[in-house]
């Protein structure tokens, strides 16, 4: 009997420490305790841990698109934001493009990597991650390579409208008095369909609005010449141009690091400048004006205004404009943060409106506008690749909007090829 009692009494001990250890270690679900459930609670979950990566060109390339990474990340911390920058001779160094964005992929907590401008080997980078970590999110801003190539990796895309854009600068442009506009550019660009489409649509649209449409070439800075060399080229042609075209015709180029010399040269000579390819008020004007915008960093009402200021001293009133909101710095920091709301559960990645919607945290009132990209081969709409465009403000004593995000663009110029 003795053995049988202590038989039990252990027995007895070993289930009610067994009781306590279940419930020392397992949390109560709402209503188990026989306590009623908070309406509409939920049991609190740990915050998920992620980091979101963007890689931009260098500030002597694209320094809009690298200060609008640099924004989101002095917002959000450098422990969840990762920067990353690719060669400024992109072209030639394919390979350390690719890795360099690749690479952010290391990070395990890594769930969304933003490429503005997504420059050539950007698709073959993503398409590496994907492999590798199909959990990510890419995001192409910007891109330089075929929109259905990089549509094709990337999970959204998001360019200039230069469809619509074609038609509006030459517009724009007529509206102003311009009667010749100048297109400076080169073999490479020529050769991605977003430019070669548009240099069409500008060409049919002069024809339209009556204007003499000119091709002029200038060295491309990711060759041999360098920026230095191609800034030389066109500081010195400018004035040559100006002669040949007179003081009504306008001028547009397509790389970065010409517009600051155009831009310089027309305020001394003469002639327009109605946006640049990547529109800013610190996309070439800083330079060209001798200007410095430290003091404004990161605030564009105050950086428009002074810039405008200057134009306006130099005599180029009524000759010069920009968007108010930097494209390339909106970009950078607007797809990082729509990431975010997408990983956040607050967005859907393909709703423009979303897309729109981060893209006002950093452009605050200004007007966007845009639609899915269209193939022009197939006919097909995409449904990641969107082209957006916001409205072109002209500077003057005052300045004034175009009301070009209201603009209907004939239907005709998204068939142009």
């Amino acid at each position: 009997m003795k053995k049988l009692f202590c038989l039990l009494l252990a027995v007895a001990m070993t289930l009610a420490l067994v009781a306590c250890g279940s419930g020392s270690n397992q949390p109560s679900q709402p209503g188990q305790s026989g306590q009623p459930s908070p309406t509409g609670s939920q049991p609190s979950e740990p915050e998920q841990k992620f980091k979101i990566g963007i890689v931009t060109g260098s500030v002597s390339q694209s320094e809009d698109d690298r200060r609008g990474a640099e924004a989101f990340q002095q917002m959000y911390g450098e422990d969840m934001v990762k920067l990353a920058i690719y060669p400024d001779n992109f072209t030639e160094e394919l390979e350390t493009t690719i890795q360099t964005i690749v690479n952010l992929s290391d990070d395990p907590d890594i769930k969304a990597i933003i490429v503005n401008q997504a420059v050539p080997g950007t698709t073959e980078a993503f398409r590496q991650i994907k492999e590798r970590r199909p959990d990510i999110i890419c995001i192409a801003g910007e891109s330089h390579e075929d929109l259905p190539e990089i549509g094709s990796a990337a999970d959204l895309v998001c360019n200039n409208d230069f469809v619509a854009r074609g038609y509006l600068i030459i517009r724009t442009a007529h509206e102003l008095g311009c009667d010749t506009f100048v297109h400076i550019s080169f073999p490479r660009h020529m050769s991605y369909e977003t430019m070669s489409r548009r240099v069409a649509i500008m060409e049919a649209a002069c024809e339209e609005f009556g204007m003499k449409f000119v091709l002029e070439t200038a060295p491309d800075p990711t060759t041999d010449v360098g920026v230095a060399g191609a800034q030389a080229y066109i500081l010195e042609k400018v004035p040559e141009w100006v002669e040949k075209y007179g003081e009504n015709a306008a001028y547009f180029c397509t790389n970065d690091a010409h517009t600051e010399p155009l831009i310089k040269q027309l305020l001394e000579y003469g002639g327009y400048f109605i946006e640049a390819d990547l529109p800013s008020p610190t996309m070439g004007y800083p330079g060209a004006l001798g200007i410095d915008l430290t003091a404004e960093a990161g605030d564009y009402a105050k950086i428009l205004a002074k810039v405008e200021s200057a134009v306006v001293e130099k005599g180029g009133a009524g000759r010069f404009g920009t968007w108010a909101y930097s494209y390339g710095y909106t970009v950078s920091a607007g797809l990082a943060q729509h990431a975010l709301n997408v990983l956040k559960g607050e967005s859907e990645l393909c709703d423009m409106d979303d897309i729109a919607r981060a893209f006002q945290v950093f452009s605050p009132n200004a007007e966007w506008n845009g639609s899915g990209y269209v193939n022009l081969a197939t006919g097909v709409k995409s449904e990641n690749t969107f082209l957006i465009y916001q409205d072109t403000y002209i500077m003057g004593n005052p300045g004034k909007y175009m009301g070009n995000a209201s603009v209907e663009v004939p239907e005709k110029y998204f068939t142009i090829s």
